[in-house]
């Protein structure tokens, strides 16, 4: 059983793409046709008031994992790890968490987030290639990840290969300056990503063409270097 949650406090960083996509993925390899009755081990819930992926899951025509919005039940949140037929999860935050670990701003729960960050095995800090994206990240990691001596690592989100790789290249050197964990993978720029929620797809579901491969890769990618540095 693992809980890994997805957290920065910079809006726009990906987080919700990072959720449902690393949902999607899990359960396309823990499920096997035929068994669990039809019912997914893997489960994605979001924190965020605004029910960012909720909003994506209602339009997904057969979403291969189960979700729930679940910002206003911190008895739930703190039992993640306990769920009964759930081997994974996967939760999706604000996009503004404040910077003192139990207060959120914007309407998010401060009781919530605490439950989740008390019921997490790993937390995943999207950054995406931008000098205004470090300060933010550094927070979460400083104010409220550290002081709980909570498992995290930097991921690299949304950058653009056809864009120079100065900026991917000062980020991976901003991050390892501050001796934090960061993922090999990185997560690629890609319009179908944008795209995905308002279509009604996750990553596994994307077209079988030379983008959507190398952008379900990303994914897989991702996936297994979070499961084999997580054993």
């Amino acid at each position: 059983m693992s809980v890994h949650v997805v957290m920065n406090q910079k809006g726009g960083v990906g987080k919700s793409t990072l959720a449902m996509n690393l949902a999607a993925v899990k359960a396309d390899v823990m499920t096997t046709p035929g068994t669990n009755d039809g019912v997914s081990p893997v489960l994605a819930v979001s924190i965020d008031p605004q029910g960012s992926a909720v909003w994506w899951a209602e339009r997904v025509s057969e979403l291969p994992f189960r979700i729930a919005q679940a910002h206003d039940n911190a008895d739930i949140l703190r039992g993640l790890s306990d769920l009964p037929g759930v081997e994974h999860v996967v939760v999706d935050t604000p996009g503004w968490i404040g910077d003192t670990p139990g207060s959120t701003e914007n309407g998010a729960s401060g009781a919530a987030l605490d439950a989740v960050l008390s019921s997490a095995d790993l937390v995943i800090v999207p950054i995406i290639p931008e000098p205004l994206a470090f300060d933010p990240t550094a927070r979460t990691i400083l104010k409220v990840l550290q002081p709980r001596g909570i498992p995290f690592i930097v991921v690299i989100n949304d950058w653009d290969p056809r864009d120079s790789r100065i900026d991917l290249e000062q980020t991976q050197a901003f991050v390892k300056s501050q001796g934090w964990p960061l993922a090999n993978t990185v997560v690629r720029h890609y319009k179908v990503h944008s795209r995905a929620a308002a279509e009604g797809k996750v990553v596994t579901e994307y077209a079988a063409n030379r983008v959507g491969l190398q952008a379900r890769e990303d994914f897989q990618r991702l996936c297994l270097e979070l499961e084999v540095g997580t054993r």
